[in-house]
């Protein structure tokens, strides 16, 4: 199985070197990932700008990498139409810092590369975890759900989506499958005035409000009670 590797937070990322790791023992694994942050960018490419790929000396052997300059969404068009030799057979995107779920998912760009591969008519995996906490439920189960999923097929325009609660192992009550994407939202949104501008201008800033409101039988519900959610996503276009 050839493999093509993605995600959000940056080549050198923590969760991209951990998905890599365990991927490497279902197949041959390319890595072509954002030089730099590049989260919520959503499903964007770019279009009227040119696009650098350079080599990039990945931390696990055997995994050939590039970094781009690009959007994830970007990585994965030309992953597949310049730099691999033929199209992967799995596009694996993540793992990222921070949930990927509820409404969240809109301005994914862990999830717009998934969609990505999906366009391009290939099985894609988004995957996601609380953010800057422990790894020890991705550690424990990251492998057996990627065997799992990895070969089943999904429709045109669909994803799995993966997210990860950040507890201890011993806290998380397992998988839930066949999530439903939540309406909610993890934070409730309002923008701060940082200072006014000349010309009557002011300067904004995003602000959120935690919140843990959420209906049954969601992805949002399932990480918030300390399970492991997948669902299949499909993209509105």
């Amino acid at each position: 199985m050839r493999i093509l590797i993605t995600n959000d937070d940056g080549i050198n990322a923590g969760g991209i070197i951990r998905l890599a790791n365990a991927a490497i023992d279902i197949g041959e694994v390319w890595v072509v990932a954002p030089n730099e942050q590049r989260s919520a960018a959503s499903h964007s490419i770019s279009l009227h700008d040119h696009i650098d790929i350079y080599p990039y000396d990945f931390p696990i052997a055997g995994v050939k990498a590039f970094s781009c300059s690009g959007t994830p969404s970007d990585c994965v068009r030309v992953g597949c139409l310049n730099i691999m030799p033929c199209k992967p057979d799995l596009v694996l995107s993540g793992i990222n810092n921070g949930y990927n779920a509820a409404s969240d998912i809109q301005y994914s760009a862990t999830a717009g590369a998934a969609f990505e591969g999906s366009f391009q008519g290939i099985l894609s995996i988004s995957l996601s975890e609380e953010a800057d906490k422990l790894h020890e439920v991705s550690e424990a189960y990251l492998h057996d759900v990627l065997s799992e999923l990895c070969c089943k097929k999904l429709e045109y325009g669909q994803i799995y989506n993966v997210n990860f609660p950040g507890c201890p192992l011993s806290q998380c009550k397992g998988i839930l499958r066949n999530r439903k994407v939540s309406h909610g939202m993890f934070f409730r949104d309002h923008y701060i005035e940082l200072k006014k501008l000349d010309n009557n201008g002011i300067r904004l800033m995003v602000e959120g409000d935690y919140n843990e409101d959420c209906e049954p039988d969601t992805d949002f519900r399932a990480v918030v009670d300390k399970y492991i959610s997948i669902g299949i996503v499909n993209n509105i276009g």
